[in-house]
């Protein structure tokens, strides 16, 4: 059963991330710019946020193998039109097509885990169902660039639809529910969403994946490759040898990360906050300087940013210990939109910052231009860091009313080195 969600998952993401590899090809078939191009990115991540806490409710109401086997299916129809498409409105549609399709899919996993494993191992299943969603980044980047190189086009979106479908077949005859549906799953989306939203844990959880993952999403599917090449002087390998990085370290990082959040359930909040802190320093770091910096620190920058990935899975852990499971797709979805809502803040935020400094540059910034728009990302830092620690300040009095109280980290560290 979870093997057929995570193969459904897995090609989620290669449809989510084939069209970083056909850009040149985009380019050329729908005579776009670059600001074109990315609005494509823009629009597929903007959907998929708008859709989550509506994916939520219908994962509530219909199951997570309704709502896994329509997305695929969805998905497919989107990957179908943009193997025939050759206008710019026809590919948008299909692009918001995989964002609508793609949005149920890997709250409908992190809820098939909660039903279905021990709470203690829950954490760590959620991180190697992340983990292999990002193993879909790599056959993105190698039989999808292989198959699009050597095919073309149209057959390779053509084989992504048909592989979809197979997705989709496989999650309709594997997956199996085992908690009752919401019993008031017919109410309105508005009294419901309160009802998920009402437990602070919620909140946090949401804050979590606010104020993590954002830096690595806006460096891995826009302004890494143009920030590496045009600005630090890198090749386009060398550009892509960073992304892989970046990609490998999320894949290494998460299990980790959960084993840490199951030993641990009373410190999650600590390894959140610990991750905005790297990733501050490592911005800080790469950007200070006025000259470029040596491969060397740039692998080491992108290492630090990667991890944020994993750890924004930390929220999926909040919602499932303090949402009711009756309504824990509502409130994953939720909890899902705060990452993404980062996301497409810096995304936006990041070009219009340079279009602004250098509107004459013609894509091509210049460091300093560079250096002075990724500082907006300290924006939707503040914000999640803010939100963390006044949710979490809200969680723990509600847990100590209920009698479990958590100690000070000082008491804590005490305790350890005493045994």
């Amino acid at each position: 059963m979870y093997a057929a969600a995570v193969v459904a998952y897995f090609v989620a993401i290669v449809h989510r991330t084939a069209m970083g590899v056909a850009g040149v090809e985009a380019v050329d078939r729908f005579a776009l710019s670059a600001t074109a191009l990315s609005s494509f990115v823009v629009a597929q991540l903007l959907l998929y946020t708008l859709m989550q806490i509506p994916a939520g409710r219908l994962l509530d109401r219909f199951g997570p193998r309704a709502v896994i086997t329509a997305g695929s299916l969805v998905m497919a129809a989107g990957q179908l039109l943009l193997a025939v498409a050759d206008t710019v409105p026809l590919a948008l549609l299909a692009r918001v097509l995989l964002g609508a399709g793609d949005a149920g899919i890997f709250i409908s996993a992190v809820r098939l885990i909660a039903e279905w494993f021990p709470p203690r191992k829950a954490p760590v299943m959620v991180q190697v169902t992340g983990l292999i969603g990002q193993s879909g980044n790599l056959a993105s980047a190698i039989p999808v660039a292989w198959l699009l190189h050597h095919h073309g086009w149209t057959t390779t979106f053509g084989t992504l639809a048909v592989v979809g479908v197979v997705a989709a077949g496989v999650a309709f005859g594997g997956i199996r529910s085992a908690q009752p549906r919401d019993p008031l799953s017919h109410e309105r989306l508005a009294p419901a969403l309160r009802a998920a939203l009402q437990p602070p844990g919620t909140r946090l959880g949401f804050w979590s994946h606010f104020a993590t993952p954002f830096s690595a999403n806006v460096v891995a599917l826009l302004w890494g490759v143009p920030f590496f090449v045009t600005a630090q002087g890198r090749t386009a390998a060398e550009a892509s040898v960073l992304l892989t990085a970046l990609t490998l370290t999320a894949m290494v990082t998460g299990p980790v990360v959960g084993r840490f959040t199951a030993r641990h359930p009373l410190r999650r909040s600590w390894s959140v906050l610990a991750s905005c802190a790297v990733t501050l320093v490592a911005w800080v770091w790469l950007l200070v300087p006025s000259t470029p910096r040596p491969m060397w620190q740039l692998v080491v920058f992108v290492v630090l940013v990667g991890a944020g990935g994993p750890v924004s899975l930390v929220g999926m852990d909040f919602a499932r210990t303090f949402s009711p499971p009756t309504s824990l797709g509502t409130a994953s979805g939720f909890v899902n939109t705060g990452g993404f809502t980062s996301t497409v803040v810096g995304l936006l935020g990041v070009g219009v910052v340079l279009q602004l400094v250098e509107p004459d540059a013609a894509g091509t910034y210049s460091l300093d231009a560079y250096r002075i728009a990724f500082t907006v990302l300290l924006v939707p830092w503040v914000v999640g860091v803010v939100g963390v620690l006044s949710s979490r300040r809200r969680t723990r009095a509600l847990m100590a009313e209920a009698g479990v109280v958590v100690p000070p980290l000082r008491e804590a560290l005490r305790r350890v080195r005493g045994r």
